[in-house]
C-alpha cells in the first residue's frame, strides 16, 4: 500500500492514507517521499474532497474508516484494482508469482531491464539495495510487478494478481500457502490457472521445471511457455553450478549449448532458480 502511494504521488495526484503503525523501511520510503501517514483509523482522515478510497486487505468491516466510506457512499476499490487503472492498461506487465521467491526473482527483473537501458516501472513487496526503494514509475513499457495470490480486499476475496493484465508471466512454484484464505492445495491452484488463462496469445510464460505444480501450468497456457530450473527438461537450464563463501556461479545452457555464465551474490540452489526466473 505505501509503495502505491508513492507511484500515484509520482503521478501528481495528491494522496493520504492512514495505517494503525508504520515501521521500516516502508516508513522510510514514505518519509523520502514527503508522504506522512495519519496514525490510527479515524473517520475523521476521510477529508471531504477525498475523491478515491483504496481499501487494503488488512482492513474489514468495522473498521470506522471503512463503515464512513459505506454510509457516506464515497467512492472506494481494492490495492490491485488502483494499480491496474493507473498503471498498467497503458504499460506491458510482467507479473512474477509462486509461493516462494518472487520478491527476489521480480527485483532481479527489474534490474536486469534497467541495466539494460528499458526503464521499467516496478511494484514489489520489499526494498533492494539496487534501487532503494520498492517502485518506481519509469518512460519504458515493461512494468515488474510482484504477483501476490493473497485476496484483494474484504469485499474481494480473489487474488490479486487476477487484476494484474498478465503479458508475462513467472511462475517459481505453488506449493500450499495462506490458508486463511485458501482450504487445501486445491483451491490454491485454481488462482494459478486462473492466472495463466489471463494471459493473451502474444503473451508468454515462463515456468519452473523443478516444481511439479509450477510446470503442470503448460498445458493451460494459450501463449508460448518456456520452462527453467536444474531439471535436464528445462529449457534454461543452470550447470557446473559452483557453491562459494559469499556467491553461486553458474553457466546458463539453452537448447544444449551454453549461452552464458552467472555469478550471483546470492546463495543456494533457491536462488538460482530466482535468477534463472
Amino acid at each position: 500500500m505505501a509503495t502505491v502511494a508513492v507511484l500515484l504521488k509520482q503521478r501528481g495526484l495528491e494522496v493520504r492514507g492512514s495505517d494503525e503503525h508504520t515501521y521500516a523501511p516502508m516508513s522510510d520510503v514514505l518519509a523520502r517521499h514527503g508522504i506522512e501517514p495519519l496514525e490510527g483509523y479515524s473517520a475523521e482522515h476521510i477529508a471531504p474532497d477525498v475523491d478515491l478510497v483504496v481499501v487494503g486487505n488488512a482492513v474489514s468491516r468495522g473498521n470506522p474508516e471503512v463503515e464512513w466510506v459505506l454510509e457516506k457512499r464515497i467512492r472506494y476499490c481494492s490495492l490491485p484494482e488502483i494499480v491496474r487503472d493507473q498503471f498498467l492498461w497503458e504499460r506491458l506487465p510482467v507479473v512474477v508469482a509462486g509461493t516462494h521467491g518472487k520478491t527476489t526473482t521480480a527485483f532481479m527483473t527489474a534490474w536486469a531491464l534497467s541495466e539494460s537501458g528499458r526503464d521499467p516501472s516496478f511494484l514489489i513487496g520489499g526494498v533492494s539495495k539496487n534501487f532503494l526503494t520498492s517502485g518506481q514509475l519509469g518512460n519504458g513499457k515493461p512494468f515488474v510487478i510482484e504477483g501476490d495470490e493473497y485476496d484483494s480486499a474484504f469485499f474481494d476475496k480473489t487474488a490479486k494478481f487476477l487484476k494484474y493484465l498478465p503479458h508475462i508471466v513467472v511462475v517459481n512454484n505453488v506449493e500450499f500457502d495462506h490458508a486463511d484464505i485458501y482450504s487445501d492445495l486445491k483451491e490454491l491452484r485454481l488462482a494459478f490457472v486462473r492466472l495463466v488463462s489471463l494471459i493473451p496469445r502474444d503473451g508468454h510464460l515462463l515456468l519452473c521445471a523443478d516444481n511439479a505444480e509450477a510446470a503442470g501450468l503448460a498445458v493451460l497456457a494459450k501463449c508460448a511457455v518456456e520452462t527453467f530450473g536444474l531439471a535436464t527438461s528445462a529449457d534454461w537450464r543452470a550447470d557446473n553450478i559452483c557453491h562459494q563463501a559469499a556467491s553461486t556461479t553458474f553457466d546458463v545452457v539453452h537448447g544444449g549449448q551454453s549461452v552464458g555464465s552467472v555469478n550471483l551474490p546470492l546463495l543456494g540452489v533457491f536462488n538460482i532458480r530466482n535468477a534463472l526466473g
